[in-house]
């Protein structure tokens, strides 16, 4: 049975809490509504339904923001974008354990964490195929892994990818992500076996993101879309909770699994249903981007906003924005780009979009902004946003504000 989920009301941000607050500063710049982050919080730790949320920090992308989040009730350990990162983290957020979300082949970072025992105790590495852990072995065999085989190193921590997507009419449609080539049981088990079998690894746990289900909003404005995407979603969750549990089953008859990690912040309510999921991973919900706008089941409070200031009024109507260019990753569309919300009634222009060094924008506001006034956007995405400034502003309740360095801020380019 799934767990019922609602749709919670939020209200929107306190631009004139966030205008004061935020007085002396020249745009661009990039703020975090510290309680809209907390409540965007609470709600997806309700919808977890009592799993611990594993924080996605590639959602996230400042330390500090990190800190805060994992010293919330409800959320352990971090789910990091590459090994380079989850080292740095490791430093930073002592005690904390890391899962890097994807296969590496960061040669200096594996020798890096084949050189400590502490390390090797905490980051996990992500496998799909058999190639990848001959990988691993080559990087750190001899010649530049300085002879840190099998026998001479600790052993390293191994979370198996199991592709989340639906295949349909034998394999003919796919639909998901292309991510793991790990689907079926046989494939499943079969590497297990493989990692089991070989010296200098060992396998801890076990990994499936559906992102058809979690990173696809279920009410998209067209109503036949919605209802055609929502059975497909349906479908696709019974099947992969049928093979999931089958999966993990067999996967723990052959290594004692830790961790079994599942669903992202779109289908927390969901995913937190089946008994075989010990863990979830989530951040985006955190930051309430545009690309969660459109799910029923939940409504985040936009927490991550960015001000760009005015600087020209090209004719009646319009105004023009410095910079702005700020597009989301993923297949190009009106969706991947930077939403103008305040003063309301702005948007983007078709034939230009959003720009470099600027951008245009038109609407019934446009004739009451002057040069120097700001205009207000939300992100498509959420941690990408920190890839265009060098801090954070975290605005409290009080109106109160803290810099805090981003990865940029901090010199890290992952």
């Amino acid at each position: 049975m799934l767990r019922t989920a609602h749709r919670p009301t939020t209200a929107g941000p306190d631009w004139a809490r966030l205008a004061a607050a935020t007085a002396d500063l020249d745009p661009p710049f990039a703020v975090v509504d510290l309680p809209a982050l907390l409540a965007n919080a609470a709600d997806m730790r309700r919808r977890a339904g009592g799993r611990p949320i594993r924080v996605a920090s590639k959602s996230v992308r400042a330390r500090e923001v990190l800190r805060r989040v994992l010293a919330l009730d409800g959320y352990a350990g971090v789910l990091a974008y590459s090994l380079a990162e989850a080292l740095w983290l490791a430093e930073g957020l002592p005690g904390t354990d890391i899962v890097v979300g994807y296969p590496t082949a960061d040669r200096a970072a594996l020798r890096a964490l084949a050189a400590s025992e502490e390390l090797a105790s905490r980051v996990t590495l992500m496998v799909d195929s058999v190639d990848q852990l001959d990988f691993v072995d080559a990087a750190l065999r001899g010649g530049d892994g300085g002879g840190l085989g099998p026998g001479r190193r600790p052993p390293l921590r191994v979370c198996l990818d199991l592709d989340a997507s639906l295949r349909l009419g034998g394999g003919r449609v796919h639909l998901g992500v292309r991510r793991s080539p790990v689907h079926t049981l046989a494939e499943a088990t079969a590497l297990a076996r493989a990692v089991g079998a070989r010296p200098g690894f060992r396998l801890v746990g076990l990994m499936a993101y559906e992102a058809q289900i979690a990173g696809l909003g279920d009410a998209p404005a067209s109503r036949l879309r919605a209802a055609a995407l929502r059975r497909i979603q349906a479908r696709s969750r019974a099947e992969l909770a049928e093979r999931r549990a089958a999966v993990v089953a067999a996967v723990r008859s052959l290594a004692p699994l830790e961790f079994v990690n599942g669903g992202g912040t779109g289908s927390l309510h969901t995913t937190s249903a089946e008994p075989a999921v010990t863990e979830l991973a989530a951040g985006s919900g955190l930051y309430g981007p545009t690309l969660f706008d459109s799910y029923r089941a939940f409504t985040p409070a936009p927490a991550a906003l960015f001000a760009l200031a005015v600087v020209r009024r090209p004719a009646p109507g319009f105004v023009t924005v410095a910079g702005g260019g700020w597009i989301a990753s993923g297949p190009p569309g009106p969706d991947r780009s930077p939403r103008p919300v305040h003063p309301a009634g702005l948007r983007l222009i078709g034939t230009e979009g959003a720009g470099e060094v600027q951008t245009p924008l038109r609407g019934r506001a446009a004739d009451r902004l002057r040069p120097g006034d700001r205009v207000w956007f939300r992100h498509a995405k959420a941690g990408e946003l920190c890839e265009h400034v060098n801090e954070l502003y975290l605005v409290e309740a009080d109106g109160s504000v803290e810099a805090v360095p981003t990865y940029r801020g901090e010199g890290r380019a992952f």
